[in-house]
């Protein structure tokens, strides 16, 4: 049995590169087909392993690949994939657009269908002038109908969540089994220290919502611990008061150690999955989440977090406070935790395709 891997591009680290890392755990000698490869933005087990990149690649490191997005659909038809038995695609964007041979079985993993075409395309062309607002609609108006039919070319879908699977049906309607991505669990423990802080780690941009966050914690005069940077920062640190502290980017060690001692993690964004909050539960810390999208798969209300219903700063403000009066077993919150650790989503993977390959002999 053959198998290549098929992913959008390899340019920086996220989630979706460390379902990547784990594919190649499970099929080690399987090379990764993408746009565009920058290893020296990846971690060291995506370096020096067999990556075939596309004709837009050339000879430079792209880091900016979506200015190259109306050429990727090309850029995945033109691999010649043959020779393998089954492709395994990691899609958000265009990589299910590769051309699989007649007998062959295509397993997509999609961690969403891709946003700019379909639910937020108002916010990639809200700062257009109204002439590139135009065309841009033009373009992904035919970018849906593409992504609907190189969706149909797809054997069987695996969403990383609930509201993928959902959006999947929508968008496409096809079904999918839910494997939620692998989080690495193993690099957090539970502190015994308990620090009187609530915390947050991410790029700020505005989907993140975190001035909810800053103003919540503002109003109730609780003190908030913000790491990371991004293009909001400005603004949020107008919301905040003497209770918020912006450290920007941090080491792994130090968003660790206010990880792993903090008393709750604020997540109020929407998210296909959100790796964050089960890191914090790794740690055997609650979040306190806005209740939709990706941490409906995760966090358990009142037994390892809490959801509020409203994506407002009062709906949050009055989260915290019922949560200021509930207690929480680390133990348990970590036990849970595991359950999205890597080892589980390389067995559930491997089982899912062994399945769908002996179903079609």
């Amino acid at each position: 049995m053959k198998l290549a891997i098929v992913h959008d591009w390899l340019t920086n680290m996220g989630g979706s590169e460390q379902v990547i890392i784990n594919f190649k755990k499970i099929y080690p000698d399987s090379p990764i087909y993408t746009t565009f490869y920058n290893p020296s933005n990846l971690d060291e087990q995506l370096q020096n392993i067999d990556v075939r990149t596309s004709f837009l690649q050339g000879k430079k490191m792209v880091t900016n690949h979506k200015k190259y997005f109306p050429l990727m659909p090309l850029a995945f038809s033109l691999f010649n994939l043959k020779e393998y038995d089954i492709v395994l695609t990691s899609s958000s964007s265009c990589s299910k657009g590769v051309k699989v041979k007649k007998d062959g079985l295509h397993i997509c993993y999609c961690h969403t269908p891709m946003r700019y075409a379909w639910d937020k395309q108002e916010d990639y062309i809200k700062d257009m002038n109204i002439i590139k607002k135009l065309v841009l609609k033009v373009f992904l108006w035919f970018m849906r109908k593409w992504d609907v039919w190189s969706a149909k070319k797809v054997d069987y879908f695996i969403a990383n969540s609930t509201a993928v699977r959902e959006r999947i049906k929508k968008c496409y309607n096809r079904e999918s089994t839910v494997i939620n991505p692998p989080v690495r669990c193993n690099l957090f423990n539970i502190s015994n220290t308990d620090g009187e802080y609530y915390f947050i780690v991410s790029r700020f941009v505005p989907y993140k919502r975190f001035d909810l966050a800053v103003q919540a914690c503002s109003e109730l005069g609780r003190k908030l611990i913000i790491i990371g940077d991004g293009p909001e920062r400005k603004n949020l640190e107008k919301l905040a008061n003497e209770n918020v502290t912006f450290l920007g980017k941090q080491s792994d060690e130090v968003v660790k150690k206010y990880m792993e001692e903090c008393k709750a993690l604020l997540f109020p964004g929407e998210e296909d999955f959100g790796i964050t909050p089960v890191e914090a539960m790794a740690c055997g810390r609650p979040v306190i989440a806005y209740g939709k999208g990706g941490v409906l798969d995760t966090v358990i209300d009142k037994k390892t977090g809490l959801l509020f219903k409203e994506q407002t700063v009062e709906s949050l403000k009055q989260a915290i406070l019922e949560f200021e009066k509930m207690k929480f077993d680390k133990t348990e919150i970590r036990k849970h935790a595991l359950k999205f650790n890597e080892e589980s989503f390389r067995e559930k993977i491997k089982s899912f395709i062994e399945e769908k390959n002996k179903e079609r002999e």
